[in-house]
């Protein structure tokens, strides 16, 4: 998941920056020649995870007979999803709670994640945009606490956090979440957390992880379900028992003259999208995120090693 900025000059941009990314995504095995003749290219938002799943498709398309290229570079969600919509893309992958929030201009999630994509996949179609199977991975919002603390406050859901003492309730959240309508005023109301303006520290979204590690300016901090820092740091996320936060499955979205030419597309991607879990993806997304590792060299050795791509 990541906040759309607002679009500009999207054609040229993307244009500009396909030529500058250059190359074909270059799958190093061949299982197949049934999307022989598709071209074009795969899109990201721009974030590790987004890059990731970018190179993965890339790689496997081509693997099966494509031509494909993979563009990471255009900045902003926005941007991408008028990339699909000019035919500058032909794909990238998408989040259910994203388009139906912010693209379908929808206030109302749906909680049942099957219900939420079965409702996008249709407001999407009157776009022209086909959605594929989602992964099972969610990157939704969450509240994640250091594990021994968790321990000592014997809390493993947001009920139970709003069940702490008032001492005990603090948050690090970041500006756009405090005033969102899937964020914290929401959220507060829901649970019923007991909170003063003096419980909770407005950070910057990578900082919140430290500080959510190092318990010093809260105890509970907002994150991305799928972030590799959950892990790295030895962070527990906080069930959402009552479902307040949207589901933010992610499933590959084309153009859907494109997957009209080629449905071969379904059936190669059908091959990854079960094995992306939200604890693959914290997985991969460490890999970038935490030690430093190249999307692309992560997104080959993943499929390597799923039996996906030949190495």
């Amino acid at each position: 998941m990541k906040k759309p900025l607002v679009p500009a000059l999207v054609t040229l941009s993307v244009l500009a920056l396909t030529s500058a990314c250059g190359g074909s995504a270059g799958g190093s095995g061949s299982e197949g020649d049934e999307l022989e003749g598709l071209t074009g290219t795969i899109g990201s938002k721009d974030f590790s995870e987004q890059y990731i799943l970018a190179h993965i498709t890339g790689e496997l398309l081509n693997a099966h007979g494509a031509d494909v290229e993979v563009n990471t570079q255009l900045v902003g969600s926005a941007n991408v999803r008028q990339a699909l919509e000019n035919g500058d893309f032909i794909g990238y992958w998408e989040y259910t709670g994203t388009s139906w929030i912010t693209y379908n201009k929808q206030t109302k999630p749906i909680t049942d994640p099957e219900k939420q994509f079965q409702a996008v996949k249709e407001a999407d179609a009157e776009n022209g945009i086909a959605w594929l199977d989602p992964a099972p991975f969610n990157n939704t919002y969450a509240f994640a606490v250091r594990t021994d603390k968790a321990e000592e406050l014997g809390v493993s859901t947001l009920s139970d956090v709003a069940g702490l003492p008032e001492s005990e309730q603090t948050f690090c959240i970041e500006s756009e979440f405090s005033t969102r309508d899937d964020g914290w005023p929401g959220l507060t109301e829901a649970y019923g957390f007991d909170v003063t303006d003096d419980s909770v520290t407005m950070l910057d979204t990578g900082v919140i992880y430290t500080a959510t590690q190092e318990g010093t300016d809260c105890n509970f901090g907002e994150v991305f379900s799928t972030d590799g820092r959950i892990p790295a740091l030895d962070l527990t996320v906080m069930e959402d028992d009552q479902s307040f936060f949207p589901v933010y499955q992610g499933g590959l979205t084309l153009d859907a003259d494109v997957l009209e030419e080629h449905p071969e597309i379904a059936d190669v991607i059908a091959e990854v999208s079960p094995l992306l879990t939200t604890e693959k993806m914290q997985e991969l997304n460490a890999k970038a995120d935490v030690d430093g590792e190249d999307p692309e060299d992560i997104a080959i050795d993943f499929l390597i090693e799923e039996g996906l791509i030949d190495g």
